[in-house]
């Protein structure tokens, strides 16, 4: 009887160490997924920032309202049917 129970204890430990191999595998390959992206955006980074710097502007949110384009007002009532 006993030996039963360690031939299902047995089993039931294999299924487990593999399915966490598994999701460990995956979790790798997710982070180095996340790691290269994160390599990408900090490139993108530093080349925008250097290009906002040769250029000398300022980031659009500190610009003067004047430079702005104007919101789109709504198109009054008796303008017709809209599609």
């Amino acid at each position: 009887m006993d030996s039963k129970i360690e031939q299902a204890m047995d089993l039931v430990k294999s299924h487990l160490m593999y399915a966490v191999t598994e999701e460990v595998e995956v979790l790798k390959e997710q982070i180095k997924e996340r790691l290269e992206k994160i390599s990408q955006l900090e490139q993108e980074n530093n080349l925008l920032k250097t290009l906002a710097s040769q250029t000398g502007s300022p980031p659009a949110t500190t610009q003067p309202q004047g430079t702005t384009q104007p919101p789109v007002q709504p198109a009054s009532q008796g303008s017709g049917p809209t599609a």
